[in-house]
């Protein structure tokens, strides 16, 4: 119901009479973690109910109320019951957590040795190149890159990544090895090995609802909603110099360890005998339910043609025809960035936060981007104002309202936002007020 998964942020937004009691940390700390051993607890590394019969009594106080809040919170939401076809997900979520994913542990194990000791010759090549105790620290990276008149504010990925394009040689090398060095992909190998158990499978990896505004599903542990894509031709064979543990051969047929090892990481997860994984995900999904949703006639007719709606957009937007890899093909890019940033009521903000500077697109040419997609989408842009006035009604008005098979509703200082499927998305205390850009 969209309310904080926290049991103390719960009972508070829920105004419950009874709230979770606040000293339950510090008696768990207590209680259940070891503690230090000192002269005045007499040397003890564990807290025992007789070494505070008072602080026991409270702690029993404590576990109660939790229980008594659990049932307050229940109570108050028995009139919203969740639909079945949810807890049928619920329950194939848990079938999924439990049975887990099998391991390659041969791979896992080496691909963590491969990386430290990748990551000690690249700390070594730059610690030649540069004089640095540490080029691993952004401090002295700056400072040095500084001296060799680049001045630069972050050297975070895609900073690191401007700078290697107008960098002179040496220069551009040593930013190189510092992105090999800071590649944090490989650190899902180490929260592979840190979930295994002793079948090599790793459960848990979901959190159903956890992206609890929408309902969406939160990647947990090895996070498998955000694995690296892999673009080697030869993957297998990589796979297997790592397997079998040949770091020469892998150094000598790749530049970038690091980055191989990434590519890898899908690989880690397999299959078990005589089955395969398939990599699937919806096309163009957003794109596809915002125009079925608002009628954009022309944008319907490209997915039912199997068009490429990257091209469709930007022919749309430019007035001329585009074609991948053809006829005005630059252009496709530009359809693409406008796709991905604008379709839910983005603007100048939200192509920077896709990636429109990096990919080239000068700043001035930001605004007339978005004037053009919007100029294409007419009933996209008319369906975001139509939901706009039915939300503000319904909250207004304590009502109901409904547009495009949305349906809006103000209940029990509620809003409710019924999907197409049934599944309800629900606002806690939802109230009209000024926001950021004054509106």
């Amino acid at each position: 119901m969209g309310l904080p998964l926290s049991l103390k942020g719960a009972g508070a937004v829920l105004d419950l009479k009874d709230q979770k009691m606040k000293e339950g940390k510090d008696l768990i700390r207590y209680f259940c973690v070891p503690c230090k051993p000192t002269k005045s607890n007499g040397g003890r590394t564990r807290n025992f109910p007789h070494h505070a019969p008072d602080k026991l009594a409270l702690f029993k106080e404590y576990n109660k109320r939790d229980v008594e809040v659990e049932m307050s919170i229940k109570e108050k939401l028995r009139k919203f019951p969740v639909p079945e076809f949810v807890w049928e997900e619920y329950h194939l979520d848990q079938v999924i957590n439990d049975r887990g994913i099998l391991l390659d542990m041969q791979l896992v194990k080496n691909a963590i040795a491969f990386n430290e000791r990748s990551k000690k010759t690249i700390s070594s090549q730059m610690k030649d190149m540069t004089d640095l105790d540490n080029p691993n620290s952004v401090v002295q990276m700056k400072a040095w890159l500084s001296e060799q008149g680049l001045e630069t504010d972050t050297l975070g990925k895609k900073a690191v990544a401007e700078l290697i394009k107008d960098a002179p040689d040496d220069l551009a090398q040593v930013l190189s090895l510092r992105q090999q060095l800071a590649k944090s992909s490989v650190k899902k190998y180490q929260s592979m090995e840190n979930a295994a158990l002793k079948d090599n499978r790793a459960r848990g990896m979901f959190q159903f609802y956890g992206a609890n505004r929408t309902g969406r599903w939160a990647g947990r542990i090895i996070q498998l909603q955000n694995l690296p894509q892999n673009h080697m031709n030869d993957l297998a064979e990589a796979r297997e110099l790592v397997r079998v543990g040949d770091y020469d051969s892998l150094e000598m047929l790749y530049d970038d360890i690091p980055d191989t090892l990434s590519q890898l990481i899908r690989t880690a997860f397999i299959a078990k005998p005589g089955y395969k994984f398939y990599v699937a995900d919806f096309s163009a999904i957003e794109a596809r339910v915002i125009a079925h949703l608002a009628g954009e006639a022309w944008r319907l007719e490209t997915f039912k043609a199997g068009g490429d709606i990257y091209c469709a957009s930007a022919s749309k937007m430019f007035h001329v025809p585009v074609e991948k890899h053809g006829i005005n093909g630059h252009l496709r890019q530009k359809g693409k960035i406008a796709e991905l940033a604008l379709g839910y009521g983005g603007s100048v903000g939200a192509l920077k936060a896709m990636g429109a500077l990096e990919m080239g697109i000068p700043e001035e040419e930001l605004q007339p981007l978005v004037t053009a997609w919007r100029e294409a989408n007419p009933n996209i842009v008319s369906m975001w104002w139509d939901f706009d006035n039915a939300i503000k009604n319904a909250v207004k008005m304590h009502s109901s309202t409904e547009s495009h098979g949305i349906k809006f509703t103000w209940r029990s200082g509620m809003l409710f936002i019924t999907l197409p499927s049934g599944r309800k998305l629900i606002y806690i205390k939802p109230k009209i007020g000024e926001n950021q850009f004054g509106g």
